[in-house]
């Protein structure tokens, strides 16, 4: 039995707490530390059987009982975590992104050289159910030779300020999974990016800098043209959608909700919103990521999202958002790492 500590108790902390106490079969939560460590989340802790709760993640480094740590604490506090952790010779899963400096990237890369701890970066969407049906069929040839790809994400409701003012970006805070998926999907890299986006949701959003709209153009290294359209407010709730278009033909999938039921009547045609937001829509991949991380310890084999590919889209973030500055296609080439 895999015995982990999670480093940070926020929303993820908590996803990742419930999902590996009840969706991963060898692996336990023995310990969370959060520096605000208050009485409601210790009980929350208690009742899935976490035994300490700490409010200096250090005492999770130090215990040699815990094989690996989840790094769910605040992006700037990532990749010095990560270099803590390896040092201490703990496996790492850490949450996306690894950091927003690439830098520090470029530390905890160097760290991993010296070590052969596990390192895993968080981008859950890898395992849901309906990308990963797209993935399976591209990778047999279902849809021949990819030429587009078209992602679509959508939050139903755009974060408050304060949030944006430290999320690094919605190229970092949001588009970095759409990103991923366009590597993902395809087998490929991104070579070229063409950004544009606006603040049509929240006018205070271009206030602090960014951007709540955006469409998103890139060149792949395998010939193929994707397209990522992005809102931070989609009334009808969490859209995610994606497809696959190729010489052979396309594969889609849609959004997931509460039922398929449609209801037909003189009135119209009817049917469930998509689920609200990420909890309700990748609860599940939540606990699959883990669960192939827990494996990849066991059996000492490679993690399916490794530091190379957790790189890969904030590559491209920044790209993005040198594109959208400048009013220009930018290579990736061009961003120096």
């Amino acid at each position: 039995m895999i015995k982990i500590g999670i480093i940070g108790a926020g929303r993820i902390g908590k996803v990742h707490g419930e999902g590996v106490t009840y969706g991963v079969k060898n692996a336990v939560v023995t310990a969370i530390a959060d520096p605000y460590l208050k009485e409601e989340i210790t009980e929350w802790a208690t009742g899935l059987g976490i035994k300490a709760c700490y409010k200096d993640y250090r005492n999770i480094l130090e215990d040699p009982e815990i094989d690996a740590v989840m790094i769910c604490s605040s992006t700037d506090t990532h990749a010095d975590i990560s270099i803590e952790a390896i040092r201490a010779g703990k496996h790492v899963f850490c949450e996306k992104p690894i950091s927003q400096d690439l830098n520090k990237i470029k530390e905890v890369m160097e760290e991993l050289k010296k070590s052969n701890v596990k390192f895993q970066v968080g981008f859950n969407r890898r395992f849901d159910h309906n990308f990963q049906a797209v993935k399976n069929a591209v990778e047999v040839g279902k849809v021949g030779d990819i030429h587009l790809i078209r992602i679509t994400a959508r939050d139903p409701q755009a974060p408050p300020i304060e949030y944006v003012k430290s999320s690094g970006g919605m190229f970092l805070d949001m588009t970095i999974h759409d990103f991923d998926m366009a590597c993902f999907l395809s087998g490929s890299q991104v070579t070229e990016v063409y950004a544009a986006g606006a603040a049509l949701v929240n006018p205070d959003i271009a206030g602090v800098g960014d951007i709540d709209t955006a469409v998103i153009t890139m060149k792949m290294a395998n010939g193929a043209l994707a397209v990522i359209d992005n809102s931070r407010q989609a009334v009808y709730g969490y859209d995610q959608r994606a497809e696959v278009f190729g010489s052979k033909g396309q594969i889609a999938v849609g959004n997931d909700a509460l039922s398929t039921a449609i209801l037909s009547t003189a009135d119209g045609v009817t049917g469930e919103k998509p689920l609200y937001f990420f909890l309700e829509r990748y609860m599940q991949s939540f606990s699959r990521e883990v669960s192939e991380f827990t494996d990849a310890i066991e059996k000492d084999a490679e993690v399916p999202v490794d530091i190379e590919a957790g790189l890969q889209p904030i590559l491209i973030a920044v790209a993005a958002k040198k594109s959208l500055d400048e009013n220009r296609p930018v290579k990736i080439s061009e961003i120096i790492f």
